[in-house]
């Protein structure tokens, strides 16, 4: 296995990865190929087909890491990973973004430890609690949207080819009201935004919008992680302009799901303090943890 062997991902990738997730579904978000596609130009991700599996690779800022295979159970595969991210990787080379492959690499290498990565740990939650906020654990949030839909008329419409240009215009008007060109991540995501509407039915994406008279105050942009989950992607509003609306766009968003999908991944809370808070108060069902091995620690365990 070499790392010169790793393809680029392009849009051009995006059925290989859609009938490869088919058969073995993923739970992160970040593995999703809309994640991938629409990041790439920040983390640089590339992939590797053998022996029936996926590698994924990542390299942000000149470091370069490694994904447990995507595929069957196959330890001789595992080990070539290890080998190659020991060879080509930085101080953490090599990352678990799944239960199935953390048992199976636990399985495989028990003494290697693996350390959880809390910030990037997937929020997942049942789409009927998001859309209903049901029960006192919601009454503060279930009365924001109550007091919203007194002070504005809105509606809530999905994205279509219609009105997808306005959807790029409102986003225009977001970065320029959050300043995304100050901060390097800002820019990176909003990099990645347009992409995602630039590519919007491409990439096989779709999304919601709260309207209040002509004008758009938020968006949320979904994809499918797996037949029982969609991740939202993006969650866009102007909050200054229109007090409670990410309540009522992410509340909008899971009713429209709710009769495709058991959950919503909402993505991780990147260590931030108040969207961790934030992400915490709608009461997640579950997470999906996120592991990596360092590269000292996997030299002793190599095979």
């Amino acid at each position: 296995m070499r790392f010169a062997d790793f393809k680029p991902v392009s849009l051009n990738d995006r059925d290989l990865f859609a009938e490869h997730y088919r058969k073995f579904p993923q739970v992160h978000s970040d593995n999703t190929f809309a994640n991938i596609v629409c990041w790439n130009h920040y983390a640089d991700y590339r992939f590797l087909e053998m022996d029936g599996s996926l590698v994924l690779s990542s390299t942000i800022n000149g470091v370069t890491s490694f994904r447990m295979p995507i595929g069957p159970e196959n330890p001789d595969l595992v080990g070539d990973v290890i080998d190659l991210a020991i060879k080509e990787g930085g101080d953490t080379p090599f990352w678990v973004l799944d239960p199935i492959n953390e048992a199976r690499l636990r399985n495989l290498y028990p003494d290697l430890p693996l350390h959880e990565q809390r910030e990037f740990f997937d929020y997942i939650y049942r789409t009927e609690d998001l859309a209903d906020l049901a029960g006192k654990g919601y009454a503060t949030i279930r009365r924001q949207v109550n007091r919203f839909g007194r002070e504005y008329a809105y509606t809530v419409e999905k994205i279509t080819e219609e009105n997808i240009n306005e959807v790029w215009e409102f986003l225009v008007i977001w970065c320029e009201w959050r300043d995304c060109d100050s901060e390097s991540i800002l820019a990176s995501e909003k990099e990645a935004i347009f992409f995602a509407v630039n590519h919007f039915f491409t990439i096989g994406l779709e999304g919601w919008i709260i309207r209040i008279g002509e004008t758009i105050g938020a968006v949320s942009i979904v994809d499918e992680v797996n037949a029982d989950m969609a991740v939202v992607h993006f969650e866009k509003a102007l909050p200054d302009t229109y007090p409670g609306i990410y309540k009522v766009i992410t509340t909008g968003a899971a009713a429209a799901l709710r009769e495709r999908y058991r959950y919503v991944n909402r993505e991780c809370d990147m260590g931030v303090p108040g969207l961790r808070e934030s992400k915490t108060r709608y009461h997640p069902a579950y997470m999906v943890e996120v592991r990596y091995a360092t590269r000292d620690d996997l030299e002793l365990c190599r095979r």
